[in-house]
């Protein structure tokens, strides 16, 4: 079976693609054997988080939904179970969001490895994975818990943290994601620790909020690529002019032009103006023949694929809308989500590899809307979605923005001679981009594939 076919056999139907994960899930996360006395659990563990997957899928906002589910005898191969509402409310308290996060990780590498054929790896293809990282508050949750009655409207301890993570430009999927207790807490606080585990020759996509001297010289001494927009009033020094046509500019330069605070690592600039703009742009990746002054716009406008995936999960998968007040459930919440986007982005990249589009060309809100109705009546989603996807305008032409830039001819690049000086003694006057702080709350939950 071909790589296609083995993608669609795993996920032409969502529902039955959870079924089967579920079901495969290592021993350990069977039903542990209950010690003492009282007779055995009554719901089992795989139905608990089952059910909590499928009210996600089907649009249901509510512990009470998911107890309707599994108490009515209707969900998938599942028997009739004989608990009550408060019965499910506790278990999902007491088991915690372990079971998920591993979940999470075990259908995330499923689908990686299913869906390589489909991953856009013309993208820098000099880089190892290409990744955005940012982070996104989640939102303030309803003041039901007595607790937090008393709390005023728009009070930051509404805010139920925030979510860090690593978003895959080239599989568009979730690579790492961590929960932050604390929504205020710095953008680089916990961009460092994020990184473990990816492949050296990553290349990484930030915003501003990243902007630091010492953050870039950290990715590149650690064998990463970066892309970056400049900051406006950041002083620098040009060491070398690449090329220079008007307000064209491509060179070398130094981060830090006065003693008090200058990077490590000479970097690589270029500006150049779009629609009465200027636009500019750094990256440690010096040779422009290996990527381009166009590349790396285009390359810097697929960070916004991270706020697009984080839009699939806030409003059309509802996690604006809290179950609950409690941590632990919010925490639930979160990761089933994250795992119904994992598959719903993965359908979006299998649709668009076999209808021969680009993947934005496919409506995310369309798919979420349209997919489990098709699954229900016996078709098959994707089949419908790749041969009448155009009729449907389930896929059309996406509205981004298209990105311009100088095409410059390498014949007229000045090759940097071979004794240029690229490294310096760095000296860093931000102090928020160093090491991880000890007071910084980072869920100790994490999914990372």
């Amino acid at each position: 079976m071909d790589a296609e076919k083995e993608t669609a056999a795993v996920v032409g139907d969502i529902e039955q693609f959870l079924r089967d994960a579920i079901i495969q899930m290592k021993p350990d996360q069977a039903e542990p054997r209950r010690e003492g006395p009282g007779r055995p659990r009554v719901l089992p563990s795989l139905a608990l988080w089952a059910g909590m997957l499928v009210c996600v899928l089907q649009g249901l906002s509510s512990q009470l939904a998911l107890w309707r589910l599994l108490s009515q005898g209707q969900f998938w191969f599942y028997p009739r179970f004989a608990v009550s509402d408060q019965a499910v409310y506790k278990r999902l308290e007491v088991d915690g969001v372990a079971p998920l996060v591993k979940l999470f990780c075990q259908i995330s590498l499923v689908l990686r490895e299913r869906l390589a054929a489909f991953a856009n790896n013309t993208l820098a293809p000099f880089a190892s994975e290409v990744m955005a990282l940012d982070e996104t508050t989640l939102d303030q949750i309803a003041r039901i818990l007595p607790a937090l009655r008393e709390l005023p409207k728009g009070d930051k301890r509404l805010l139920p943290g925030k979510l860090v993570g690593l978003f895959d430009i080239r599989r568009q999927q979730w690579w790492k994601v961590e929960h932050i207790e604390e929504p205020s807490q710095n953008e680089k606080v916990a961009a460092r620790g994020v990184l473990t585990g990816l492949r050296k020759g990553a290349l990484i996509l930030a915003d501003l909020g990243y902007f630091a001297f010492a953050w870039f010289d950290y990715l590149t001494d650690h064998d990463y690529y970066w892309v970056s927009r400049f900051r406006s009033k950041t002083s620098y020094h040009v060491v070398h002019v690449l090329y220079q046509q008007g307000e064209v500019f491509d060179g070398i330069v130094w981060l830090g032009a006065y003693r008090a605070d200058k990077a490590a690592h000479a970097v690589r600039l270029v500006r150049f103006p779009v629609a009465g703009k200027l636009r500019i742009y750094i990256t440690n990746v010096l040779d422009p023949t290996m990527l381009p002054m166009l590349e790396i716009a285009q390359l810097y406008a697929r960070r916004w694929d991270f706020e697009l995936a984080v839009n699939l999960i806030k409003r059309h998968l509802k996690l604006h809308i809290w179950w609950s007040g409690k941590d632990v459930v919010i925490l639930q919440q979160v990761w089933a989500v994250l795992i119904i986007s994992q598959i719903l982005q993965a359908l979006r990249l299998e649709i668009a590899g076999r209808a021969e589009v680009d993947p934005f060309d496919v409506s995310m809100a369309l798919l979420v809307e349209y997919m489990p109705r098709y699954a229900y009546t016996g078709q098959d989603p994707v089949e419908v979605f790749v041969n009448q996807g155009r009729a449907l305008r389930f896929i059309r032409p996406s509205t981004r923005t298209a990105i311009e830039a100088p095409v410059i001819d390498p014949t007229e690049i000045i090759p940097m001679p071979s004794h240029l000086l690229l490294v310096r003694h760095p000296r860093y006057a931000e102090r928020k981009c160093g090491p991880r702080s000890p007071t910084a709350k980072t869920n100790s939950q994490s999914g990372r594939i």
